[in-house]
């Protein structure tokens, strides 16, 4: 790459890094104009101004930070569960079809459920500890990871595996040599999808009952009519789920750097 180009990448990113950071500070100041003039009634839409002084009230606090590790946890421990419990399930439904097409049914049956509703049901058998919020977050991940696991080994060209079968290269050797990195692509978009699916099952979880965690004091909040915190802790929560994306992506890169 050529200095020149290397000057006006920098030059180009940080130009759409101000645009963003005027976009926002002009969303803030007419969030704050509204709330002042009456516009928007701050008791049930919030002020920006109020927000970010329960954000600093609260940035270097015990609950917060405890809260955030403990939903984390649950969102962690789901998704790691869901998507390896998603990962041999899937292998085993492409090396044994006949597998898959007992399975389909039940599968399906449980796939289509909300499952949201049954976290009372998992609250019930879990309690209000961790445990009940992984159930929820793995009957969400598990899914969308199985589906994309299915669809990325056998979305490998089938012209690859004969020509590794014709070649005389171990099955073993195939699967990791061709099948899975071909597959990776399809299989992380079910597991970037998955980890953000966790977080919502987790979060949902919290709100009906819990012990702790940001859904449980998000569900404190709305019964306080405290909509400052609310929409604190909601921006917290997509920030989150931006950084969980953007991490997801960065290691698919590093994954795929040969391609």
């Amino acid at each position: 790459m050529r200095a020149e180009d290397g000057v006006k990448d920098g030059s180009s990113l940080w130009r759409r890094a101000g645009l963003h950071v005027a976009f926002v500070a002009v969303l803030l100041g007419l969030g704050e104009l509204a709330a002042e003039r009456r516009w928007l009634d701050p008791t049930f839409f919030g002020q920006p101004s109020g927000v970010a002084k329960f954000l600093w009230l609260n940035a270097t606090s015990a609950k917060l930070w405890t809260d955030l590790g403990w939903t984390m946890a649950g969102v962690v421990s789901s998704f790691a569960l869901g998507s390896t419990a998603a990962f041999a399930v899937g292998l085993a439904f492409v090396r044994w079809p006949s597998l898959e097409r007992f399975a389909e049914p039940y599968f399906s049956a449980l796939n289509v459920m909300p499952r949201i509703a049954l976290a009372p049901l998992f609250i019930l058998w879990f309690g209000l500890g961790l445990g009940s919020k992984i159930a929820v977050g793995f009957s969400l991940t598990f899914f969308i990871v199985l589906s994309a696991t299915v669809a990325g080994i056998r979305g490998v060209s089938p012209d690859h595996v004969t020509l590794c079968r014709t070649l005389g290269a171990r099955a073993t050797t195939t699967f990791f040599q061709v099948t899975l990195p071909g597959a990776v692509p399809v299989i992380f978009s079910g597991l970037r999808l998955g980890l953000i699916y966790a977080l919502l099952g987790v979060i949902g979880a919290e709100i009906i009952a819990s012990e702790k965690g940001l859904g449980q004091w998000l569900a404190y909040l709305s019964s306080t009519f405290d909509v400052n915190g609310v929409m604190a802790l909601l921006l917290v929560l997509a920030l989150l789920g931006v950084a969980i994306v953007r991490l997801m992506t960065w290691l698919e890169k590093r994954l795929l750097h040969w391609q």
